[in-house]
């Protein structure tokens, strides 16, 4: 197995991460309506703390955004082929670090129902439900908050 890299994104990382939003299998079928037209611009890597896992020949196997006003994990998307080997919980646990490293007590997220067991296993807990917001989000979705210790 290849060894896995956390970097900070750059802006000239936007249309690989676009690309990799688009190629998730979680977002065929009935959730494809919330990344519809979705791009993560260079704006946006500029604007808030995105940082990029890679392995050792550089092929992108995820990434996250953490925003700090309000504290938010506002992406985090794993390649298909790398999911299970432990890539999204590397990022998350740099996720952390980050948020600690800011000052942050806490971090909502607003997760994927598919991904909602997920966050549990590295310490989110389940706070409520955010509700649909048609017509990109006709179902509800899991709020979940890191407390960041």
């Amino acid at each position: 197995m290849l060894s896995t890299t956390i970097k900070r994104a750059t802006m000239q990382d936007a249309d690989r991460l676009t690309r990799l939003v688009h190629s998730c299998a979680a977002y065929r079928g009935p959730y494809a309506s919330i990344i519809s037209g979705y791009r993560v611009t260079a704006d946006y890597i500029a604007r808030h703390r995105v940082f990029v896992a890679i392995n050792e020949t550089e092929r992108l196997q995820g990434f996250y955004a953490l925003l700090l006003e309000p504290p938010e994990l506002d992406l985090a998307f794993v390649a298909d082929d790398a999911q299970g080997r432990g890539v999204g919980r590397l990022l998350i646990e740099h996720m952390i670090t980050q948020a600690k490293a800011a000052g942050l007590t806490e971090v909502r997220v607003v997760s994927h129902p598919p991904a909602e067991e997920f966050y549990p296993r590295l310490g989110a807990v389940r706070v409520g439900t955010v509700a649909p917001s048609p017509p990109k989000v006709d179902w509800e979705r899991p709020e979940l908050r890191f407390t960041i210790t």
